[in-house]
């Protein structure tokens, strides 16, 4: 059995991979689609670029569900979100992607980098092959 490291790092490849989760507050408000920007640094912490106007800006326990893009893997995240606006993550996570969302570069004024720091996960694999079924 794979101890909790490894299972760290084998979440942290499939995200990666496709880095697309549903995300939302635990409050009965609607979860939504974010891309997750990952820091290898900090493998129990998933950040996302929102703009302040974001329903999950105000912060508070989140959950965040994960389907693999060959839909093998599956993760169900429980956790905190709060705005992070630490400068130095905000240059080191930003891509083409998030540019194109912020016309405003780094600086603007709508930009919000969220943090979900991780609490608690469930995760499962299935074998799609023809054995597997």
């Amino acid at each position: 059995m794979a101890d909790n490291a490894e299972i760290k790092q084998h979440f942290w490849k499939k995200l990666a991979d496709s880095p697309f989760v549903m995300i939302g507050a635990t409050d009965g408000g609607h979860s939504e689609p974010l891309a997750a920007q990952l820091d290898e640094d900090q493998v129990d912490t998933i950040f996302f670029f929102v703009g302040k106007d974001n329903r999950l800006a105000g912060g508070g326990k989140t959950m965040a569900q994960f389907v693999s893009k060959g839909h093998d893997f599956f993760a169900c995240l429980a956790g905190t979100a709060r705005v992070d606006n630490d400068f130095g993550m905000i240059d080191k996570l930003w891509n083409k992607q998030v540019e194109a969302w912020f016309p405003g570069g780094k600086s603007d004024p709508n930009l919000a980098l969220l943090r979900f720091d991780i609490d608690d996960a469930e995760m499962w694999e299935t074998d799609m092959s023809l054995a597997g079924k």
